[in-house]
């Protein structure tokens, strides 16, 4: 690995090292805090800083200043105010409000390390795969660290309870803003040009790819994501109710399981098409919550493992899937645009609803208790699995495109042809 693909690749796997330290932890150290009606506002503040970061990143970092010193002052903020909102505890609106400060930090790096990246490699197809994957392989990294490597700092409680993933993602946080500093100078790509808040969250590319078929599939990211913020917010604290030991580590499994279904990614596209590998996205979708609901009474183990293990192609089949998508049907011009628009309305407008109505579903289960009991939880799950099911039948009797069914076709037809001996 040359020596510019070793520090992007250093980059991406502390980026998420970031993120996943303290995103999949949150809900119980709230919960131990006496927040437990307030854990949805973590996965609401994410949202809005991700509806943010386009105007950030369009408006700012992309015409005045090099992206790597933009990045580096991004995290060095964010990890300050990681460090210092444990001490907001006791007042739980000065400590949403902190974690909101910290999003707006972060979420606009996300975009400033893909730029990063792709400024800096000759070959995106095949090179930043292999850096991105590192971004998993950080997260995974974290999930571990915390659950295993944190368990000697605490004695009554677990690692996830306390603050400690707070502060080791506020740490994290200003050691990659110092690496930023080694990383390879980035111009400001669009210095000089001319912008519109119409083009920064990607509506002008909404328009000119307006199609029956593109509707379909946006209108179904949206309606995905609200079930989706569910998972995210709440399987840790299922996870606590079922008794099981290291939360953050058994959710890594399902970034074992992205990892797995990324690489394999290219031959289930050519062979299933954008239309089946998106239902499969979605049917993994409603089996995960389903294995959830029924697994919950009991606390059955390997149903909720085997839900978590799921993600691979819950995310890879529908999210990756639909960049790639979104990518196929866009042009040269509007490209990022389109991605920017895709992300605007997924994990933005999408999460945001997601995070306000699975919250307010959690509450009225709740009641005037701490936590669920696992009937409770059977009954909660159900809910997604549902709603998950609903868009499913949508987008599997709404969506037809025969272009990109033709290119998969072609594909296919080009691969066994190559494959078969004697053919030119």
């Amino acid at each position: 690995m040359s020596g510019v693909m070793t520090r992007l690749s250093i980059m991406m796997f502390l980026q998420f090292f970031v993120w996943g330290a303290w995103y999949t932890t949150i809900a119980v150290y709230m919960t131990t805090e006496g927040m437990s009606t307030l854990t949805h506002w973590p996965y609401t503040v994410n949202p809005i800083a991700a509806i943010a970061a386009p105007f950030f990143v369009g408006l700012v970092a992309d015409r005045f200043f090099a992206t790597e010193k933009v990045y580096a002052i991004l995290h060095l903020l964010g990890g300050l105010v990681l460090l210092t909102a444990p001490q907001t505890v006791g007042n739980s609106t000065m400590f949403i409000g902190m974690l909101l400060l910290y999003n707006l930090c972060y979420m606009p790096t996300i975009a400033l390390s893909n730029s990063l990246a792709f400024h800096n490699i000759a070959d995106q197809e095949k090179q930043f795969p292999r850096i991105r994957v590192w971004g998993t392989i950080g997260w995974i990294i974290a999930g571990l660290f915390i659950s295993f490597g944190l368990r000697s700092f605490v004695t009554d409680l677990r690692p996830e309870q306390t603050a400690l993933p707070l502060y080791t993602a506020g740490i994290a946080s200003i050691l990659l803003a110092a690496f930023s500093l080694t990383l390879p100078h980035t111009p400001p790509p669009a210095r000089g040009q001319a912008v519109s808040a119409r083009s920064v969250i990607g509506l002008d590319a909404f328009q000119q790819l307006g199609s029956r078929p593109f509707y379909v599939f946006i209108v179904s990211a949206l309606l995905l994501c609200i079930p989706l913020a569910a998972y995210y917010n709440f399987t840790q604290l299922y996870l606590q109710t079922a008794r099981v030991e290291n939360i953050a580590a058994t959710q890594t499994l399902g970034q074992v399981s992205e990892t797995v279904f990324m690489f394999a990614m290219p031959f289930f596209f050519i062979r299933l098409g954008v239309k089946r590998m998106l239902l499969a996205g979605m049917a993994a979708w409603v089996l995960r919550y389903v294995l959830f609901a029924l697994g919950a009474p009991d606390a059955v183990y390997w149903m909720i493992v085997l839900g978590i293990l799921l993600h691979g192609i819950c995310y890879d089949f529908f999210f990756v899937t639909g960049m790639i998508y979104v990518d196929k049907k866009s042009t040269s011009a509007i490209r990022g645009q389109a991605q920017g628009f895709f992300v605007f309305v997924t994990y933005g407008v999408g999460m945001l609803i997601g995070a306000q109505v699975a919250g307010n579903i959690y509450n009225r289960f709740l009641g005037g208790a701490t936590a669920l009991t696992l009937d409770q939880w059977r009954s909660f799950w159900l809910l997604p699995a549902a709603f998950a099911a609903v868009v499913l039948v949508f987008f599997g009797l709404a969506f037809h495109d025969r272009e990109a069914e033709a290119r998969r076709r072609a594909g296919l037809a080009g691969a066994t042809e190559t494959a078969t001996p004697g053919r030119h």
